[in-house]
């Protein structure tokens, strides 16, 4: 009987599985992107790119391609996807692991202010203009256009739609990782006063968090949501022996 795992990914965990998958031929996997990147690098596995048209769609597609095991390795801010996942999984009984890495927690010299999410992140910026680093993601940035009396530094690994972003900003089209001497360096250039970001933890983007706190720069970090209970895991060969439990080659 086949035995397919299906990978959510779309993260630097996802993408290091594939890559030790991509050597497995005794492994049955698939992986799927939700294509909110425009250019998103093919992973070299067997893949699929765009959502699953809700909770329905995915268990649909769980049937129809005899998924015997789900990864969630989405972002950790992609709660909708693994709300969804936790439900489908639930209603056909599959096994479900949830492969992320661990949020980041303040450390001597930190200046955090810690908000539940975009929204409080908006209105802790107060009105009094501030020189603002906004590293919230794409799709956040559009509610900080409420707090246009500030000026935006805005990075992100795709162009934002002009509505989407804040009024006051300035545009850097980049992808990580970045090192504390470039983070430090732009912060300084672009005379930056406050960091506001998301607690997505992993050591990619943590840069920005050691040049806040070496430059004593105040931040406003938007923790995680609350996720549907979950066997979790932030090792890489705990995931890899889900799927070799789940998983076969036809």
């Amino acid at each position: 009987m086949r035995k397919r795992v299906l990978i959510l990914g779309g993260t630097t965990e996802a993408s290091a599985l594939a890559r030790v998958l991509a050597q497995r031929f005794d492994l049955d996997v698939v992986l799927s992107l939700a294509g909110r990147t425009e250019t998103p690098a093919r992973p070299p596995i067997p893949h699929r790119i765009g959502g699953f048209g809700g909770v329905d769609g995915l268990i649909d597609y769980l049937k129809s391609q005899s998924i015997s095991g789900v990864i969630d390795a989405t972002h950790p801010f992609a709660a909708q996807m693994t709300q969804h996942a936790a439900q489908a999984c639930a209603v056909l009984d599959v096994p479900r692991l949830l492969f992320t890495r661990p949020a980041w927690a303040p450390v001597e010299g930190d200046q955090w202010q810690r908000v539940r999410d975009v929204d409080a992140a908006v209105h802790a910026l107060g009105t009094k203009p501030k020189r603002v680093f906004l590293t919230v993601g794409r799709l956040s940035l559009a509610a900080f256009r409420r707090a246009d009396s500030h000026s935006y530094l805005v990075r992100s690994i795709d162009q934002p739609n002009e509505i989407e972003m804040p009024r006051h900003v300035k545009l850097i089209l980049a992808r990580g990782p970045f090192s504390i001497d470039d983070e430090m360096r732009l912060m300084r250039a672009e005379h930056i006063e406050v960091l506001v970001t998301k607690n997505s933890g992993g050591a990619q983007t943590d840069a920005k968090l050691a040049a806040a706190r070496a430059l004593q720069i105040p931040v406003i970090m938007v923790e995680r949501s609350a996720l549907p209970e979950s066997h979790v895991t932030y090792d890489l060969q705990e995931a890899l022996a889900f799927i070799e439990h789940h998983g076969r080659a036809p």
